[in-house]
């Protein structure tokens, strides 16, 4: 009985000093997403084409 409990103390000490290596580990960069920028007239071209149709409303 005695052998059978060192066997057991053993194997679970042998587990735990094998659970790991050396080896640095592998550590993958992370994917970085780039969305478009948008142009910097799309914030003007509206009210510039409110400004035209008024305009071409007031010329008549």
């Amino acid at each position: 009985m005695k052998k059978l409990v060192l066997a057991a103390a053993l194997t679970a000490a042998a587990s735990t000093a094998f659970a790991g290596n050396m080896a640095e580990p592998v550590i993958e960069a992370p994917v970085i997403v780039e969305e478009a920028s948008s142009s910097s007239a799309g914030g003007v071209l509206v009210p510039l084409v409110i400004l035209a149709v008024i305009a071409a409303i007031a010329a008549d």
